[in-house]
């Protein structure tokens, strides 16, 4: 039996050590959870790092690698001729694929050349299923042509689709007269492609139900391409321009009128 003494000795000790054990259990988690912070705030950093490369050099690396299988698709055409006649240099094929591309642009630019393109034309037109393919791609190139008087895409047109609240881009192709019981009324065709630019649907709309915005239609291809995201952070509308212009000159008139009346 042990006597109230050495119990009275024995409570110390024993409230001595645990606060030491406590004290040390508080400091290993205090540590252990500085390791994980620290850890967490190098791995964030390691992933933003390496996510930022891969945005810079992604668009890099896609454009090499395009541009290096267009070279080689090209380089194809002409190279297999070069390699008959016993020259291996790399990139003749290509050099001289690009001087026949130029040689046909300015020769069909000619009156010959054009009186030839449209024999060829005709020839094609009376193939039964190639002629259909022609007349798709040869609309699809006029559109983005530099040299064609009267591209198939007039505008670039917003117009609300397919519900209300939500737009979508579209070029404006043709207009049409649509005679009625009630009068006529002008209707232009918009195309909206919906996959890219050679696929797309096609809506007759008034003109008052389309928005005009001040972009060119290669801006507006621009953009179809990108899938929006060559979209300008603002838009205006062409009749917004013009109500501005207006104003501004009939400001500029009312202080020049000021100025001489004074």
């Amino acid at each position: 039996m042990e006597t109230r003494e050495e119990q009275m000795n024995l409570i110390p000790i024993s409230v001595v050590n645990n606060s030491e054990n406590g004290s040390f259990s508080l400091a290993s988690i205090s540590h252990s959870s500085s390791k994980e912070a620290f850890y967490k705030v190098i791995r964030s950093w390691a992933s933003k790092k390496f996510m930022t490369g891969c945005v810079i050099l992604l668009p890099i690396t896609v454009t090499f690698y395009i541009t290096w299988w267009f070279i080689h698709f090209v380089d194809g055409f002409f190279s297999p001729i070069y390699k008959h006649l016993g020259i291996n240099i790399f990139g003749l094929g290509f050099v001289t694929s690009i001087a026949f591309i130029f040689v046909v642009g300015v020769f069909m630019s000619s009156w010959l050349g054009a009186s030839v393109l449209s024999l060829g034309e005709w020839l094609i037109r009376k193939m039964p299923f190639i002629s259909y393919i022609y007349s798709a791609s040869k609309q699809i190139s006029a559109a983005i042509s530099p040299d064609q008087k009267s591209k198939a895409f007039k505008e670039v047109a917003i117009i609300k689709h397919p519900r209300i609240g939500e737009y979508a881009f579209g070029f404006i192709t043709s207009t049409v007269i649509l005679h009625g019981s009630s009068g006529s009324e002008e209707l232009h065709c918009v195309y909206v492609p919906s996959n890219h630019l050679y696929i797309g649907d096609i809506f007759l709309i008034s003109s008052n139900d389309i928005l005009r915005p001040n972009l060119s239609v290669r801006e507006g291809i621009e953009i179809v391409i990108s899938g929006g995201m060559s979209v300008p952070r603002i838009l205006t509308t062409l009749d917004a321009l013009a109500n501005e212009a207006q104003d501004t000159a009939g400001l500029q008139n009312s202080i020049t009128s000021q100025v001489d009346g004074s």
